[in-house]
């Protein structure tokens, strides 16, 4: 008899995106986030994608000595997968963002896979009252923004990651990044199995309609050798782009990170709330959600024993 497909659920806790005053919800603190994390690895996720901020105003921080209680609280109450930003912010260097990854060695982290416009002043539409003085420049500075990860930076942080046996999720924020992909595979520094995170909806990248979604599998198809797809839909588009790529084979990522929403008007209270609903669905479909030993394995990972932290 034929096995259901496992199906990868990934939680973006927090993020570098939102700020504190788009949600009571987001997770600031440290402690805040480590629970946020361990909830959503409770109800189901397979990998935490961490971020981590500053206590004192929120503000996106790469600092170790703000990863590092989330990361032992993280590893001490859940065997979920940890994968740590390697993008930060859009306003850090290359220097800031890889001190995470450098200094814990994790599992997994997440790669940019090309320089882009990077714009979220459009939020500013929508919010207009915030706490700290950081948040609305953030976003108004963002105008005039190229989140920068050229080819060099690319070979360096893939460089960094190898030697420490630390692999990637590939961020593809348009078709570009799959053809640059593609390029550092066919270098042997970005070796199968490849995980291939498609972004969908943020402006500067490709758009969130569902036929962006259908181009992005079909180029991958095309370029990459021994892949594993998931998707990421920003904001409105989480939950649509999810479900459309799980019946097209793909894997998923959710979480506040990536959208503050749970339905029409209805701000999430919790990660673990959308990775509820995403297991739903994917066991409607037929489906099951992958364990994070069965996640390791798909994506050939070092495991939790290898890391440092």
């Amino acid at each position: 008899m034929a096995q259901p497909r496992k199906v990868i659920i990934t939680s973006a806790v927090t993020g570098a995106i939102h700020t504190p005053s788009m949600s009571p919800h987001l997770p600031v603190s440290q402690d805040e986030i480590a629970d946020a994390a361990i909830g959503a690895a409770e109800a189901g996720a397979a990998i935490l994608h961490l971020h981590t901020r500053d206590p004192e105003d929120g503000r996106p921080s790469q600092e170790p000595e703000h990863f590092a209680p989330v990361l032992e609280k993280v590893a001490a109450n859940t065997e979920s997968i940890v994968n740590i930003t390697t993008g930060g912010s859009p306003h850090m260097s290359v220097e800031e963002r890889m001190r995470p990854v450098a200094t814990f060695k994790p599992e997994l982290a997440s790669l940019n896979m090309g320089s882009m416009n990077f714009g979220l002043f459009p939020m500013l539409e929508k919010y207009t009252e915030f706490d700290h003085d950081w948040e609305r420049e953030h976003l108004e500075n963002s105008r005039d923004l190229v989140f920068k990860n050229t080819f060099a930076d690319i070979e360096r942080i893939l460089e960094i990651g190898n030697a420490n046996g630390t692999r990637f999720e590939f961020e593809c924020y348009d078709i570009s990044h799959l053809y640059n992909l593609a390029h550092f595979q066919s270098r042997g520094l970005a070796r199968g199995p490849l995980f291939v995170q498609s972004v969908f909806g943020l402006l500067g990248g490709i758009g969130g309609h569902p036929e962006d979604l259908m181009h992005m599998r079909r180029t991958a198809d095309r370029l990459l050798e021994d892949y594993e797809w998931s998707i990421l839909g920003a904001g409105r588009n989480q939950q649509p782009l999810a479900t459309m790529g799980v019946t097209m084979g793909s894997h998923i990522r959710v979480g506040l990170e990536d959208s503050l929403w749970i339905g029409p008007g209805r701000l999430a209270e919790s990660n673990a709330e959308q990775v509820s609903k995403m297991v739903r669905i994917v066991e409607e479909l037929g489906m099951e959600v992958a364990t994070p030993d069965e996640a390791r394995a798909m994506l050939g990972l070092k495991g939790a024993e290898n890391v440092e932290f």
